[in-house]
């Protein structure tokens, strides 16, 4: 999850994080914000330009799905991908 929390979205992310991963405590989150140096990095690497970004990732690195901008996706959706693919970023 690639984000910032101190801006307009922030509070609904870190509510979708905590539901999240209260609902799935078998699937990994990985949270990051964009304005670290790790998030810079991850952003620049999957072409991420909308926040908050949503990636699942294969073990090897492949970008299995994403999901950007304002409207967040399903969790159950976010569970089936990453549950299918890979690893939550």
């Amino acid at each position: 999850m690639l984000y910032r929390p101190k801006s307009e979205h922030g509070r609904l992310v870190d509510e979708f994080i905590r539901e999240f991963q209260h609902r799935y405590e078998d699937h990994k989150l990985d949270i990051v914000d964009v304005d670290s140096r790790d998030g810079v990095a991850t952003a620049s690497l999957y072409d991420v330009v909308q926040y908050p970004s949503v990636l699942v990732l294969q073990s090897d690195g492949y970008l299995s799905k994403m999901w950007s901008g304002d409207n967040m996706p399903l969790m159950q959706e976010v569970a089936y991908y990453a549950g299918a693919q890979g690893s939550l970023a």
